[in-house]
């Protein structure tokens, strides 16, 4: 490897939900969801004497390396030290796995020298995408994104639609700091028992996100993206019910999002199986008023307030000459 310091930087992913499982003969999964630049994945990556890493994840990090370097065809393992400097809770509901995994992927294959024909070569080497391929797709390009699903198990879903979203939006993202959502087995478990998603259910998915929230967010009309968003979050929502308590985790969820809905903010949801919610504002404005109300007048528990934006450039590598 050459000695270079290499730096990666990547947001993290919201999934709003997905069309379908469950039903073989149609495609299984699919879905939309969006970037955000924070909270996200900072790292550095440089020649060492041996494969080594620091900082949050750093376990997490040597198996993605390690991972990256077979799939490279490497004799040996890669020698490179991994300083993770910044990286939100896994099994949050925002995607940091996956977006672990493609920066570790990516920092290697730059520093051997290596290009990457498309974003599912990255996700190949690391092993994501099971089910997925929002978190993926947005690391290359940022956005709103919608997948279309596979036909197959070791298929990769295609994108099928992006929009840059507005500059001006912000997102809150309400994330406990003591819950973890599901994944791993558990995950794999939940899906195996969960109901088919009904056909009615898929084409109602589809038609919202298609017809309702991508256009909204082409167009910049913060209330119809809101409204579809809510929309869309309780129909996918619904696919999961009989894993957790309705369209949404659990009760204190429900009674978050009734809160927030209350106040006034429509465009509420659950990321993934959660436990982060988020809430779309029009402006940074209006969620910094939004944040200094929910903590005068609401028990927000043990959730972190955390305003942010949607991420619309893809992951930033930068490659520098070692001092």
């Amino acid at each position: 490897m050459s000695n270079r310091l290499l730096r990666v930087t990547t947001g993290s992913r919201l999934h709003f939900g997905m069309f379908s499982f469950g039903r073989p003969e149609v495609r299984q999964f699919g879905g939309i969801g969006a970037m955000v630049a924070r909270p996200g994945i900072r790292l550095a990556v440089r020649s060492a004497a041996r494969l080594e890493a620091s900082g949050p994840l750093a376990e997490r990090a040597v198996a993605f390396a390690r991972r990256t370097a077979a799939t490279l065809g490497f004799a040996a393992e890669p020698n490179c030290r991994i300083d993770i400097e910044s990286a939100p809770r896994e099994h949050v509901g925002l995607g940091t796995g996956t977006q672990l995994g493609l920066a570790v992927a990516a920092a290697i294959y730059a520093l051997a020298g290596r290009p990457i024909s498309e974003p599912a070569e990255l996700a190949r080497a690391v092993g994501r995408g099971e089910r997925s391929a929002i978190g993926t797709h947005g690391f290359a390009l940022g956005g709103l994104l919608l997948e279309a699903g596979k036909r197959r198990a070791s298929d990769f879903s295609p994108l099928v639609a992006r929009v840059e979203m507005p500059a001006e939006w912000r997102v809150l993202l309400l994330i406990p700091r003591s819950e973890s959502g599901m994944a791993g087995d558990a995950e794999r478990q939940a899906f195996a028992e969960l109901p088919p998603v009904p056909p009615e259910l898929t084409g109602a998915l589809t038609q919202e996100a298609l017809l309702n929230l991508l256009p909204a967010a082409a167009e910049a009309e913060f209330a119809a993206f809101s409204g579809s968003l809510f929309r869309f979050g309780q129909l996918a929502g619904s696919c999961f019910a009989a894993r957790q308590q309705g369209a949404l985790r659990d009760a204190r969820a429900t009674e978050l999002v009734r809160r927030l809905r209350e106040l006034g903010v429509e465009g509420v949801a659950q990321s993934s199986w959660g436990p982060t919610l988020l809430a779309v504002l029009p402006d940074e404005q209006s969620g910094r008023d939004l944040i200094a109300r929910l903590q005068a007048e609401t028990d927000l528990g043990d959730y972190e307030c955390l305003l942010t934006q949607f991420e619309n450039t893809g992951a930033r590598i930068e490659i520098e000459p070692e001092a």
